[in-house]
């Protein structure tokens, strides 16, 4: 089942080919009533009953509980952390030996920011270009939505946890380098509009979030393509590591990272963080996250305003 917000009133749907079959009021209660909402509507969609959208007369918006949490997984696909590294390196053929590189990074130990989460961007939605930047990068990613409290989850456990999954965009500033210091606010991920989902939530589909093919497409042009069995760290390990001192509840987020092709790790740069332009994001760029099992989350990438 694919699960959608739509509408002014942000009701959640089921996508039925090029219908929006109308399912509940809010996407919370939908998610923490657990099985027996979802068997209640695969009635409503199999029988076309109640509401009824043609897909193209409505809008959809980010299929995001409103105050849930949004964890994103850090450095988490050893070719994109090569090619990262490379950049600031001497090393020739850094980026050789991965399944090395990958073992390093399991030794250093899992790491990770937060999104703010008021402004998530929706399918179709504009992303805003902050003023401040030169180099806005894309990262396609694969997310799950948990659907019911948990805390001190085993790894092996993360399916019981696992709602649904869905497509993520984590837009990212590449400016610099960041001054030292014991704390930092993750402004360079976190800005008005600084990650997108969608367009839904599959569910009940029998989706191993560890194996899921993942593009990134810039203007028709095809930039990231990979598999989430690449990750280094798997969302159960993220899960456990995440859930033991905080409880998750229906309808938080977890997105699993992104592999090689963004604009920072693909680009020429120089060992001061400073970037040649060509590959990164500018006003007016329409992004594309893809996949197979679940839809495209396209972006279009807007000049700031107030």
């Amino acid at each position: 089942m694919k699960v959608v917000v739509y509408g002014p009133e942000r009701r959640v749907g089921a996508l039925v080919d090029d219908l929006v079959v109308d399912l509940a009021a809010d996407l919370g209660a939908f998610i923490e009533a657990g099985p027996r909402a979802i068997e209640a509507a695969e009635q409503r969609i199999a029988g076309r009953r109640g509401i009824v959208h043609d897909a193209r007369s409505v809008r959809l918006h980010a299929p995001h509980v409103r105050g849930s949490r949004v964890a994103c997984a850090g450095g988490n696909f050893a070719d994109h952390t090569a090619a990262m590294a490379q950049k600031r390196s001497d090393i020739p053929n850094f980026s050789a030996d991965l399944v090395a590189i990958a073992k390093e990074m399991r030794a250093r130990g899992i790491w990770g920011f937060w999104k703010i989460t008021r402004d998530a961007a929706g399918p179709g939605d504009d992303v805003r270009y902050p003023a401040r930047t030169k180099y806005l990068d894309y990262e396609g990613e694969l997310a799950i939505v948990i659907g019911k409290h948990g805390r001190d989850v085993h790894p092996e456990d993360v399916m019981d946890h696992v709602w649904g999954v869905t497509l993520f965009g984590d837009w990212s500033l590449r400016d610099g380098i960041e001054p030292p210091a014991p704390q930092q606010f993750s402004m360079r991920k976190n800005f008005d509009t600084s990650y997108s989902m969608g367009p839904c939530i599959v569910v009940g589909e029998g989706i191993d979030p560890g194996n899921v093919q993942i593009e990134t497409w810039v203007n028709g042009e095809r930039r990231q393509n990979y598999n989430t069995r690449d990750m280094v760290v798997s969302f159960g390990e993220y899960l456990a590591y995440l859930s033991r001192d905080l409880t998750f509840y229906p309808g938080d987020v977890i997105s699993g990272g992104t592999a090689a092709g963004t604009a920072a790790d693909s680009s020429e740069s120089s060992k001061d963080g400073v970037y040649a332009p060509e590959r990164f994001l500018k006003p007016g760029d329409l992004v594309e996250i893809r996949s197979p099992a679940i839809g495209v989350l396209g972006s279009r990438i807007v000049a700031p305003g107030p």
